[in-house]
């Protein structure tokens, strides 16, 4: 057992400084812009304000599957928002999702637009809008909705417990590292255990559900998260692994991944998309060569 110097929680908590760890610069206890900054427009319906993270990552692979579907309507214009210089926290931003987490989307189709956050909100508002990857009703329907859910209860503790504490903290504590470590994998164990005999999260039919879950856990046990597949066993949830692997080689989530994202390898980069013609041209060049 590590030894750690003993902590004693004051009567009232107060902000006085950064708690450290790498996104220390970002964090504050208050809601709220902290500048002025409208966000830019294009000129599709769909406005997606996100970054390549596994949550913005869901929503540009469902974008990106619906377009390949032949959903034209499903265009739609990529900005990047950067959350590590704090442009969540800008006015437009604020706007869009008053929780200054990405992403956020703006749907300009109807007579007014529609603000949309939460990465299964945006789900299942483009699901319904297009009537794809989500079963219309039925028992079929609830067990999708059942694994979105999950979803959403279960990652806070795979990226702020686990990744945080094994990845991000300014120092490496045993008790925590060893506590989400613990239900990480047994929340690996719950996906394996449901993969078992299926080809997708629910049965034979892709839908939003693995979009959901994939960025998490399909990217984990790929390797592709805080660096900690050996440290997990990863391999050793072998139906999960398959389904990740199956996942990856969709086209649609190969373009999915790369757009909004700003980190990586150059070729996996695709900063800003406006147009599908942009995975031809990289936007992220057109930047760079802007900016010479």
């Amino acid at each position: 057992m590590s030894e750690q110097s003993p902590y004693t929680p004051p009567t009232v908590w107060t902000w006085d400084s950064e708690s450290g760890g790498r996104f220390a610069n970002i964090n504050r206890p208050i809601s709220g812009a902290t500048h002025d900054k409208d966000l830019p427009v294009g000129k599709h319906p769909l406005q997606l304000y996100s970054l390549a993270t596994p949550n913005g990552v869901k929503v540009t692979v469902m974008l990106e599957e619906l377009l390949a579907l032949g959903h034209e309507e499903a265009e739609y214009n990529a900005w990047l928002i950067d959350i590590g210089e704090g442009e969540q926290f800008g006015s437009g931003f604020v706007e869009a999702n008053p929780n200054s987490k990405i992403p956020a989307l703006w749907d300009r189709s109807g007579d007014e637009p529609v603000r949309v956050f939460e990465s299964a909100s945006i789900l299942f508002h483009l699901a319904e809008k297009f009537d794809a990857f989500l079963p219309k009703s039925g028992p079929e329907r609830t067990e999708v909705m059942n694994w979105v859910f999950w979803q959403m209860g279960s990652a806070p503790y795979l990226g702020g417990g686990f990744g945080h504490f094994y990845a991000y903290a300014p120092e490496k504590w045993e008790y925590p590292i060893n506590r989400f470590t613990m239900e990480t994998k047994r929340q690996l164990d719950v996906l394996d255990r449901q993969l078992e005999g299926k080809t997708f999260i629910t049965g034979d039919d892709y839908t939003i559900a693995d979009m959901a879950i994939w960025p998490w856990y399909g990217q984990l046990v790929l390797g592709r998260l805080y660096s900690a597949a050996e440290f997990l066993d990863a391999n050793s949830y072998k139906n999960v692994v398959r389904w990740a692997k199956a996942i990856d080689e969709r086209p649609a989530v190969q373009r999915g991944r790369m757009v909004n994202r700003s980190f990586g390898e150059p070729h996996t980069q695709l900063h800003e998309r406006h147009d599908a013609s942009d995975f031809e041209t990289r936007t992220q060049d057109k930047l760079e060569q802007a900016a010479e």
